[in-house]
């Protein structure tokens, strides 16, 4: 998963680390809810980087040329390096690693299949704004967590270099066909709804997760708070789209 790093795509700062927040895990780890609630997170997280590097693996397949093929192929072997890091860490905290990705292996495999792309193009913008709404949103539940799984998740969030790639390549082939646009503009718009349904979809189906995100434990957010994460996100995604030179 990957994300611009730039100022304007980070989500807001929490101004002073509160509650779990300002905890370790060994300490945060002794509420039940919340190690069932990270161990969620960390599966989903983990899922989702296998996913990735499988499916940039696949779009390696449709470059072009042989230098786009190899700069995928570099992105591919860093998501599974991110991979690897949550499952060595569900390991450390005693948690099987499978056991806590299967819960979240059909929603994931579902969204990849109903936003499959049909060329290149669809595939590097599905990379550079599908997944970065996703990242999106796990730094704004990273803000909730303790110091050492905040840390974490930050870490395997970090931009791949797939977005500086991404950018590079649509707006050439936009300049090169201007028509190229509407039709990847209407693609992005697709990828940002079937993104946000997959996020709610992903914290409606555990118990522990939505807990935590609303209000229940670690300090998580209101509802009105949740609002304001899913504009925050929403913004994010329009600049993204400026970026790509697309329309909103």
């Amino acid at each position: 998963m990957e994300t611009p790093d730039t100022p304007e795509n980070a989500t807001e700062p929490v101004a002073e680390l509160t509650g779990i927040a300002a905890q370790d895990w060994a300490h945060a780890s002794a509420d039940p809810q919340y190690r069932a609630a990270v161990v969620d997170l960390l599966g989903a997280l983990a899922y989702g980087e296998l996913a990735a590097f499988e499916r940039l693996a696949e779009d390696a397949k449709l470059a072009p040329t042989l230098d786009d093929k190899a700069a995928l192929a570099k992105m591919a072997a860093a998501e599974f390096q991110h991979f690897q890091r949550l499952r060595d860490r569900l390991e450390a905290v005693d948690v099987q690693p499978t056991g806590a990705m299967e819960p979240f292996a059909a929603g994931v495999d579902e969204f990849h299949r109903q936003t499959a792309p049909s060329d290149w193009l669809e595939g590097l913008v599905k990379a550079y704004v599908g997944d970065s709404i996703a990242s999106d949103f796990y730094r704004e539940v990273a803000a909730r967590l303790d110091s050492d799984t905040r840390a974490l998740v930050l870490t395997v969030l970090d931009d791949t270099g797939h977005a500086t790639f991404a950018v590079e390549k649509v707006r050439a082939a936009i300049e090169a066909d201007p028509r190229v646009g509407g039709r990847l503009a209407l693609w992005a718009r697709r990828l940002m709804g079937e993104a946000l349904s997959q996020a709610q979809r992903v914290v409606a189906e555990r118990d522990a997760l939505s807990t935590m995100l609303v209000g229940g434990v670690a300090g998580g957010f209101d509802l009105a708070e949740v609002g304001k994460m899913f504009s925050r996100i929403t913004e994010a995604h329009t600049k993204r789209m400026a970026a790509l030179g697309l329309a909103a």
